[in-house]
């Protein structure tokens, strides 16, 4: 008892000495806010999120004589969080500093729940999401399938990357056909590509050219050396794979936007080994599925759980080989970790 005690009263300690800090970095941040609209702002004008930082963020000016310069920029108190990719009103300070005012509206976000479960936005204006994964670490098609249902959940186009692909081997082969063959089947659209090698990046730069993508994977995938390839001289942080998990390490700690010379842009997203789905429904799952979308609502029972029921479409499909057992299994991995209400 004693020791759930020192337990609980370590954890309100931690809580209290986070909350004190939170509080001191935001009393700072006002500080410096009204110095900032104390003197002389210039005019609102648009910017672009770049970075975020906490309680700062980086803007690129869009417009006026500042156009296409970087500038760390103070929010006011009353707007909602920012992440990279929104577009924003700001006016400048001095000294390469500035004042979000607004934010304008989001044409997409991606989100994902943090570990308490709240929902947080991952990157803003996106219209194509490229999921990346390798031959190591070692990919797993739940994971691929969750950012396939998060991609159809928030009206964004899915591209699937294999990197690396110069590590495929006779070890690894039949795997990795297999996997590939399951999505390349289904229509998704999809990429064999070496960051290191550079073989298969001029098809990925094309598909890239024009639109606003985020790079999303777990860590060890190589989006950074991804990134290096796709933009000489950006020289974003490349780390190992650790020797005793064979999972990768943490390079990328901010989601941030690069642009292409010859238009569009690229977010790159911290690494993230899982995506949790806590704000979805069960319909938004099934319809992230898009082999189903012929076969729901054909079942004999309208309220058909797809599990053991007779005359359920879904696994009559599986049986005649539509639905490949993979996807099912991923399907109901996913089911099964959405909140009891949902499931």
């Amino acid at each position: 008892m004693a020791k759930r005690q020192l337990t609980r009263r370590q954890s309100w300690r931690i809580e209290k000495i986070q909350e004190e800090r939170a509080a001191r970095a935001a009393k700072r941040e006002t500080r410096a806010l009204e110095e900032l609209e104390g003197g002389d702002l210039g005019p609102e004008q648009t910017g672009l999120v770049i970075a975020h930082f906490g309680v700062q963020v980086e803007v690129e000016a869009l417009e006026g004589d500042l156009s296409g310069q970087i500038m760390r920029c103070h929010l006011r108190a009353n707007l909602p969080p920012l992440v990279t990719g929104d577009r924003v009103v700001w006016r400048a300070g001095a000294q390469g500093s500035g004042v979000i005012v607004a934010q304008l509206p989001r044409s997409s976000e991606l989100c994902r729940p943090d570990m308490r479960g709240v929902l947080k936005p991952v990157a803003a204006n996106v219209d194509q999401i490229v999921i990346v994964f390798a031959p190591l670490p070692h990919p797993h098609a739940n994971l691929i399938d969750r950012y396939l249902v998060a991609a159809e959940h928030a009206g964004i186009h899915p591209l699937l990357l294999l990197n690396k692909a110069d590590l495929v081997d006779d070890e690894n082969g039949a795997m990795l056909d297999e996997l590939l063959g399951v999505y390349r089947q289904l229509g998704y659209p999809l990429l064999e590509v070496s960051a290191r090698q550079g073989g298969g990046m001029e098809d990925l730069m094309a598909r890239l050219d024009g639109h606003i993508s985020v790079f999303v994977g777990q860590s060890g995938v190589g989006k950074s050396s991804l990134v290096n390839s796709l933009l000489p001289g950006v020289d974003t942080r490349v780390g190992a794979l650790s020797e005793l998990t064979g999972k990768g390490t943490h390079t990328t700690t901010t989601a941030r936007l690069f642009h292409f010379p010859g238009g569009g842009e690229l977010i790159d997203s911290p690494g993230i080994r899982e995506f949790g789905l806590g704000h979805v429904s069960r319909d938004d799952v099934e319809a992230g599925f898009i082999e189903f979308n012929e076969l729901l609502g054909t079942c004999r029972f309208r309220d058909c759980k797809h599990d053991r029921e007779p005359g359920c479409a879904l696994l009559k499909a599986l049986e005649d080989g539509r639905v490949h057992p993979q996807r099912m299994a991923s399907y109901r991995h996913i089911l099964s970790s959405l909140p009891a209400d949902e499931y």
